[in-house]
């Protein structure tokens, strides 16, 4: 008898990876009553006012988490949309209810829009190309890989033989695999400061006379992105021992200007690159396609946390802790009840965000109705 794959025998097909895990898969159950949450009107105003901003998006979008439905949503946006301001906490006990993900333990990072100094055009001291997304980079066409957990075809590009491979590496990208093919938007000054750029998805390039240039997230190469932090850290270069750089964002950015070679290496650890475009909005847009707002949009990861939905957090950061609504995603923002805070731009901003660290546990807000909806009563 021939195998199957034999000669003038078909392949057998490829078994469809397994879903990847969500907030249902995990488990979900009753979190607390909204009554016995610590709310107030103004935290309860910023919410609603930017669940009314998601809604359009919210009713039409498929949730990756398992939780709820689109239609499900319809009620409450309709409710926001008629809403005049009135009992503003009142409109949250009527509207919603929590659930708990999990065991519910959050842990919750700070994000921000940095200013750093950049240049439309190449400058004397102006050398960091900032790249918009490029035209090879895509996604594998159906049997030229593997899918992802997600059931997504992952991204990379074709190479001249026509085989698909992964797409060039923040070292290969650094070393000049994009150059000379028109795609610099602009050129940043410092390495380090354009890193975290990066890292934080959007931001701000302000020119020697005083202008500014607004960069949005356009894409990303495909590959892992590697928390410098947790590197350092390991290594023994930043913490609280005599010697070590302070665990804070500005700290390691410390460490990368004072130790430029070192500095290289570390942060060519992350593969994962960005790329940018300039947005034509007064702010920064997030992963639904709507501005975010400090301390209104938390970043999540979308398996676990329907986009859109309102999220309380309870922390050891007061100033974190309270109602956000989940409008963004984030490379590092895996897993559940894993939160990232938005805070704006400006000096205030960078310092919070960049020391955000809390600890606690998070409640998500969804429809009334969602949990006997799901069986999960």
């Amino acid at each position: 008898m021939i195998p199957p794959g034999g000669p003038g025998q078909p392949s057998p097909p490829t078994p469809a990876p397994p879903p990847p895990p969500n907030a249902l898969s995990l488990g979900a159950r009753p979190g607390l009553a909204i009554e016995s949450l610590e709310l107030d009107d103004a935290d309860a105003t910023t919410a609603i006012t930017a669940f009314r901003q998601s809604c359009p998006r919210l009713i039409v979008r498929s949730d990756k988490s398992g939780l709820t439905l689109a239609a499900e949503w319809r009620p409450a946006c309709d409710a926001a949309n008629a809403w005049t301001g009135h009992d503003p906490q009142g409109f949250i006990r009527e509207n919603f209810e929590t659930v708990q993900v999990g065991d519910g333990t959050a842990f919750a990072t700070g994000y921000f829009e940095p200013e750093i100094a950049g240049s439309r055009t190449r400058l004397p001291g102006y050398d960091v190309p900032v790249y918009a997304l490029p035209p090879d980079l895509v996604r594998a066409r159906p049997g030229d890989a593997q899918p992802q957990p997600d059931g997504k075809m992952p991204l990379g590009r074709y190479d001249a033989d026509g085989r698909f491979v992964p797409y060039y590496t923040r070292t290969e990208i650094a070393a000049g695999a994009l150059a000379g093919r028109g795609l610099e938007l602009a050129w940043a000054a410092d390495p380090a400061e354009f890193f975290f750029l990066q890292v934080q998805g959007s931001g701000r390039l302000r020119a020697p006379d005083g202008s500014v240039m607004r960069l949005g997230y356009a894409g990303q190469n495909g590959l892992p992105y590697v928390g410098i932090g947790s590197v350092m850290r390991d290594r023994g270069l930043i913490g609280s021992g005599p010697g070590q750089y302070p665990g804070s964002m500005q700290g390691i950015v410390q460490f990368l200007h004072e130790h430029p070679d070192q500095g290289r290496e570390l942060m060519n650890l992350n593969t994962s690159f960005v790329f940018f475009l300039e947005p034509q909005t007064d702010g920064p847009v997030g992963a639904l396609n709507v501005p975010i707002h400090a301390r209104s949009t938390v970043a999540v990861d979308p398996l676990f946390v329907p986009l859109g939905a309102p999220v309380w957090l309870s922390l050891d950061r007061k100033d974190a802790s309270g109602l956000w609504v989940a409008q963004d995603t984030g490379g590092a923002i895996k897993g559940a009840n894993r939160f990232d805070t938005f805070w704006g731009a400006g000096t205030d901003a960078r310092l919070t965000a960049g020391g955000m660290s809390g600890r606690g546990q998070a409640l998500l807000l969804l429809p009334r109705g969602t949990l006997a909806r799901r069986g999960l009563l």
